[in-house]
């Protein structure tokens, strides 16, 4: 199984295509999801990424977080489990 990330601060225009293409540098994405509100369909401006390997994932980390995605900072992080 990879490792997943969680994906904040994500710009309105971005869906889960722009999203995997922008983790695609870092290493092979198994899924790219952002999170939409289910009565608009609008994004909520997060989403999540599984990575295939843990050191495709810290790389991710390290190139994106805080980097600039369509006008917004983006924050990763490796995503926690739900309690």
């Amino acid at each position: 199984m990879g490792t997943k990330l969680f994906v904040g601060s994500l710009p309105w225009s971005v869906n889960d295509d722009a999203l995997k293409a922008a983790f695609e540098a870092h290493g092979k994405v198994v899924s790219a999801k952002v999170i939409t509100d289910r009565q608009s369909g609008r994004s909520k401006g997060y989403g999540f990424v599984e990575m295939a390997e843990e050191s495709e994932a810290s790389n991710a980390i390290q190139a994106l977080n805080g980097k600039d995605l369509d006008g917004r900072n983006i924050v990763v992080s490796e995503a926690k489990s739900k309690a």
